[in-house]
């Protein structure tokens, strides 16, 4: 369908912005004078304001139509990527990624949701195959993108560059985009934002701190936005126990009543947190400090995983319409976690022929698993909640990749010999440990997913078409 496509070109542009700047941290440390952990902090804050925005998008979807939704979210997403190209400085810089966030957050729910209600249950697998390209290939060829920019100009122009193909698909989805949609008028609950928002930039602020905290330089100890940041969620949670029950919720939490979805989420979680934190920020670290390639050629050495990744979105969607969700995700785990503990391997004689074909490893597993849980955990969802568990289910993957940023990136610093702090061979090392460590979590935690009853009558429906 047209408007399917217009949202998934449109994502695909906006979501590419996730990663693109992780082959440029080296570089921008030094032309805006931070640190490592501060200026990851234009990926962890990027995926931070996407974490605080997509709850609200349950309000958002029933208030205003998709048309109007749409226009908003590619004009916020272009005036973000104009201040960011413009940015003086390393704050200027991180609103317009801000800015950027606000925009695509909308779009990811809005996408998703469109989806199951369009779609028919058994073709739901290939067309959320086409999704997997926008929302995990578009990450993993950020460094990509962003290496090639780099090798012949400035990081800038990774937002020149894309400021045109943003006007571009806003001027396409103005002309195109004709979906209308009833609405009502909800009220938004704004005590939910602010414990959201303090929630969840109290962790990862706390978590992003620890890196940092040798310098003496903080005001507060990195444990105490922690410990307000977990009272925050916690109160946020109570919340909107209370009001889902007058379904005034901001984030209703009846998804989580579901066990498919639950297990789902929480493989998604984790899937994030490999593919954002340690293929997309880990793995160009170690090719740039450790074995000392040019932005450029890191760029092109996470190219072909990108690929497979993409490759794989529709055949496994496919795959997934035929056989469930169980065959695939548990070899793809497997995978997972054998690349990952394959990473610790990895020192400063490494041939990069044998980086790439980890990665593609990886990649291939994530692939496998990708989109058979996003379509698994939104088909176990009656339809009322189709809104309410994709906004659950684009929180959790946005915040678990932002947390796995922090993270990753605070033990790669703690763990270096470097009296500067930035990581080295040996933190690296110590941050695909822990990599690995989360693999065996993934396959362990996959061997839950079970094979839905809904599965006969799917099949049913696809053979009787």
């Amino acid at each position: 369908m047209m408007m399917i496509a217009v949202l998934v070109m449109s994502a695909f542009v906006m979501i590419l912005n996730e990663t693109i700047l992780s082959v440029a941290l080296r570089d921008l440390t030094v032309d805006l004078g931070v640190s490592t952990t501060t200026v990851q902090w234009l990926t962890s804050g990027f995926l931070l304001t996407m974490a605080v925005v997509i709850p609200i998008t349950g309000f958002l979807l029933e208030r205003f139509t998709p048309r109007q939704i749409f226009l908003v979210s590619l004009t916020l997403f272009s005036v973000g990527t104009l201040v960011s190209a413009l940015a003086p400085g390393f704050p200027v810089l991180l609103a317009g990624r801000v800015i950027q966030a606000c925009g695509t957050a909308v779009m990811l729910p809005m996408l998703m949701t469109t989806v199951m209600r369009l779609i028919p249950a058994s073709k739901r697998g290939a067309t959320m195959g086409t999704i997997t390209v926008v929302i995990a290939v578009a990450p993993a060829i950020g460094p990509t993108v962003g290496g090639a920019v780099l090798s012949s100009l400035g990081w800038r122009w990774m937002f020149w560059l894309v400021l045109p193909l943003s006007l571009l698909a806003l001027a396409v989805g103005a002309a195109r985009m004709r979906l209308g949609g009833d609405t009502r008028m909800v009220p938004l609950d704004v005590f939910s934002v602010l414990l959201s928002a303090v929630g969840f930039g109290g962790i990862l602020y706390g978590l992003s701190s620890i890196g940092e905290s040798g310098d003496g330089g903080h005001l507060v100890a990195p444990w105490i936005p922690i410990a307000v940041g977990a009272v925050a969620l916690a109160g946020f949670v109570v919340r909107q126990l209370r009001l889902q029950r007058q379904d005034r919720a901001l984030l209703d939490l009846r998804p989580l009543t579901h066990r498919a979805f639950v297990v789902a989420l929480i493989l998604s979680a984790l899937l994030f947190m490999c593919l954002l934190a340690v293929a997309a920020i880990l793995l160009p670290l170690y090719l740039q400090t450790v074995l000392r390639t040019s932005t450029f050629v890191s760029g092109l050495a996470v190219l072909p995983g990108g690929l497979v990744l993409g490759l794989l979105g529709r055949p496994v969607g496919r795959l997934f319409d035929r056989f469930g969700a169980r065959p695939l995700v548990i070899p793809g785990a497997l995978a997972a976690a054998v690349s990952l503990w394959l990473f610790t391997a990895l020192g400063p004689d490494s041939p990069l022929a044998l980086v790439i074909a980890f990665h593609v490893l990886l990649m291939a597993g994530l692939g496998m698993m990708m989109t058979p849980l996003m379509t698994e955990s939104l088909g176990a969802l009656p339809d009322h909640l189709y809104s309410h568990g994709s906004a659950i289910l684009s929180t959790l993957q946005q915040v678990a990749g932002a947390f796995g940023t922090a993270v990753f990136i605070t033990v790669a610093s703690l763990g270096t010999t470097n009296a500067s702090g930035a990581p080295d061979a040996t933190g690296l090392h110590t941050a695909f440990v822990v990599a690995g460590v989360l693999g065996v979590l993934v396959f362990v935690t996959s061997l839950f997913v079970r094979r839905s009853k809904s599965e006969p009558r799917v099949i049913a429906e696809r053979d009787a078409g």
